[in-house]
């Protein structure tokens, strides 16, 4: 059974443009502009410092951490009397089972192919962390992205600064090598900062609705039948933005910034617009 955590060519590549962009930064860009002798130039080396830090330390976990496994032991609780539609196949009204797993799938879980088994609350597999994204490393992965693009945009900050900066004496005048790393920098920087803030818009557009981007893609279907048999489909998991972010990031607004998942539950049940009771949390 595939394990997340390995060690592979995308993963070694994120690392080393994270330590490429921070030797630049820091040592051309900063040194170069505001000296790390300086406080400025200090307290921005400082900063960006810790933004890298983060980065790293999420990333990682991201990489290492398991995004959800399907108990073995897990059977849908028939019995319970608000068994919720969406534990039915759309077809058939079999319960939803896992033909290569060979157990019963609880809600939102899908089978990765990459990874050979089942993942709770499965979002995608990412190449990047070369693991799923799932239940159990969606909001580090999320965490991880956000800082990852304030990072991006520090350092192109910074770098866009030493470059318009007053031109240097001759003694002064960079040397060729530190004016082709910023040119590299910068050039690697432009399109890696605007994809990880598309990506991160895109996440923050489905933790509005509670969706993952495979149920996002399963409700475009949905509402097109929905639609043409005369009817209106909504997402089951769709609580209200409020409840959406509560749900993903947690009940505490100043921790939905930090690596934390203690608030997420087990995975096998989550709450949905059907329940008779809006203050149940996921068991």
């Amino acid at each position: 059974m595939s394990r997340p955590g390995y060690i592979s060519l995308p993963i070694i590549t994120v690392l080393f443009c994270i330590g490429y962009v921070y030797y630049t930064t820091v040592f051309v860009a900063i040194e170069g502009w505001l000296r790390l002798s300086t406080a400025a130039g200090l307290a921005n080396a400082a900063g960006f410092t810790l933004l890298t830090l983060v980065c790293i330390a999420t990333y990682t976990t991201a990489v290492v951490k398991d995004p959800g496994r399907v108990p073995a032991s897990f059977v849908p609780d028939l019995e319970r009397p608000n068994t919720a539609i969406h534990e039915i196949k759309r077809k058939g009204g079999d319960l939803r089972y896992c033909q290569k797993c060979c157990h019963y799938k609880p809600p939102r879980a899908h089978h990765c192919r990459v990874c050979k088994r089942c993942v709770l609350r499965m979002d995608h597999h990412c190449i990047w962390i070369n693991n799923c994204v799932g239940h159990e490393n969606y909001k580090v992965f999320l965490v991880f992205v956000l800082y990852a693009v304030i990072a991006c945009v520090h350092s192109l900050v910074l770098i866009i600064g030493s470059a318009t900066h007053n031109v240097p004496t001759e003694e002064d005048l960079p040397s060729n090598d530190s004016r082709t790393s910023t040119i590299i920098c910068a050039v690697l920087l432009c399109p890696l900062s605007l994809a990880l803030a598309v990506l991160l818009g895109w996440h923050i557009y489905l933790i509005l609705q509670n969706k993952t981007t495979i149920e996002y893609h399963e409700g475009v279907r949905a509402t097109w039948l929905a639609e043409k048999a005369g009817n209106i489909y909504r997402h089951p998991y769709d609580l209200g933005p409020f409840e959406n972010l509560v749900s993903v990031l947690g009940p505490n607004i100043c921790c939905w910034a930090c690596p934390t998942s203690g608030h997420i539950g087990s995975g096998l049940r989550f709450r949905t617009a059907y329940d008779l009771s809006p203050a149940s949390t996921p068991i």
